[in-house]
């Protein structure tokens, strides 16, 4: 495999603090609430502030942001309390006019990763220009089109380049918002070992009751930092609201992370060599049986040929699907992962079959 061409970003991090992390509200709404939020995240040690100016929302009617009108708040959270401000930017305009006011930190919205036009557009608005800029995930579970947003941007001249984390959209509904689909950014850190990735379990969880076990997960999994939805009024929040913390909130959810992020030279010595071997033997066996679950497919789809039937027959697959949700549920196992796993499966099946009447 050819060398990264991605290096590692050098974000600050706080003493006290288990990762490298950026907080605040989803959006800036007012003034007050801007300043009142920072205030509170700069007395933890927060270093890095996030807020949206422009949302890209999915229906009319809701609430889009204050746009340019937010500008000089963020650069008084920079200019009276140091810190370093992000905001998303959708467009060459938005880019434009948060640069000309002196912001230096971006990241790219999900909904505008997954469009190849738009960060060619913003590609060309950012280059040459020295910024610190996050790339979210595509909302689809596609990551070629994650990384090809990321390496169409490296391209462009854009070396203070990470990405983030936030779940995705999948057609069974599991325990949270959107996905968290592990695999995949494990996948990316794979191919990118040294390109920054942080986990936004605020957009996985949906709730933030959940959101202290998606940041601790991110963290088990040793990525780089976390971006935490946090608002001085959170119930009353004009967008996101449920997945938001408090300021006193987030304090807490750091405090009882005790996981660091670290790189794998400095991971401590521990002997997991035999337990490793024995998850080898049986990822072995999964894909035995997968084999042979693959073959009974294909047989299957071969009948279905001489009896002139469809290949996907919902009914059955509703009854399949459900029968194993309950056999997972008595074995301890998470529902959301055993719909996604044999989502994943039937849909290979069904591909398995199709080929066998060809």
């Amino acid at each position: 495999m050819p060398a990264s061409p991605f290096t590692r970003l050098h974000l600050v991090q706080a003493p006290h603090h288990p990762c490298p992390l950026i907080a605040g509200p989803c959006s800036a709404e007012t003034e007050a609430q801007t300043l009142e939020t920072a205030r509170a995240l700069a007395a933890q040690g927060v270093h890095y502030y996030r807020a949206s100016l422009w949302k890209p929302r999915t229906r009319p009617g809701s609430f889009e942001g204050v746009g340019q009108l937010g500008l000089p708040w963020l650069r008084r959270v920079e200019t009276e309390l140091g810190m370093q401000t992000l905001t998303e930017v959708a467009t060459a305009e938005h880019v434009e006019e948060a640069y000309t006011a002196g912001l230096r930190a971006f990241w790219i919205g999900a909904r505008t990763t997954a469009s190849p036009f738009a960060i060619a557009e913003l590609a060309e608005a950012l280059s040459g220009r020295d910024v610190l800029l996050l790339v979210k995930n595509p909302p689809q579970p596609d990551l070629e089109l994650w990384e090809g947003a990321l390496l169409r941007l490296q391209a462009a001249g854009i070396t203070r380049l990470g990405a983030i984390h936030r779940g995705f959209s999948t057609y069974a509904r599991g325990s949270y918002r959107n996905a968290p689909l592990w695999q995949l950014p494990i996948e990316l850190q794979r191919r990118h070992p040294e390109l920054t990735i942080l986990v936004d379990p605020s957009h996985i969880a949906g709730d933030r009751k959940l959101v202290p076990l998606v940041a601790r997960m991110g963290l088990e999994m040793n990525f780089s930092g976390l971006i935490i939805e946090t608002h001085c009024t959170p119930e009353a929040a004009w967008s996101d609201a449920a997945q938001q913390l408090s300021p006193l909130q987030l304090q807490q959810l750091l405090q009882q992370l005790d996981l660091y992020a670290t790189s794998s030279s400095s991971t401590p010595s521990l002997d997991l060599d035999p337990l490793r071997a024995e998850i080898d033997r049986l990822d072995g066996q999964l894909l035995s049986l997968l084999s042979e679950r693959m073959q009974i497919a294909e047989r299957i789809g071969a009948l279905k040929r001489a009896a002139h039937l469809p290949i996907v027959q919902p009914e059955r697959y509703r009854q399949l699907l459900e029968a194993r949700l309950q056999d997972g549920r008595t074995r301890g196992l998470d529902e959301g992962f055993v719909r996604e796993l044999f989502s994943s499966i039937h849909e290979a099946a069904v591909h398995v079959q199709q080929a066998a009447q060809h």
